[in-house]
């Protein structure tokens, strides 16, 4: 589905809802979760519709995810960090970024 730029080596560790997943240096978290096959970043507010990454410009806000805590994070503008948490954004983040209200 993706052809990898330069080194394709999977050198660092992400967790996606406490599941461990290989990254590459330098590659954005919308392209590492796509690669590995998650089905949905985020639920809409409103119908709770699913869904993933759409422009991968940070046009669209569809890759918003929940990244170490803070919400409406977009994925596709994001790097990889070594150990970052991220999770699905379900509806609206808020406001104090704290998901589990």
């Amino acid at each position: 589905m993706f052809t990898p730029i330069g080194s394709s080596e999977a050198t660092i560790t992400i967790f996606f809802e406490n599941e461990p997943i290989r990254a590459r240096q330098g590659e954005t978290v919308a392209a590492c979760l796509l690669r590995a096959g998650v089905r949905y970043f985020r639920t809409t507010p409103v119908s709770g519709s699913k869904r993933l990454p759409y422009c991968m410009i940070g046009h669209c806000f569809d890759c918003l995810v929940e990244i170490d805590g803070i919400g409406s994070r977009q994925a596709c503008l994001s790097q990889v960090q070594d150990g970052m948490k991220l999770r699905v954004q379900s509806g609206a983040a808020a406001i104090d970024g704290n998901s589990d209200q």
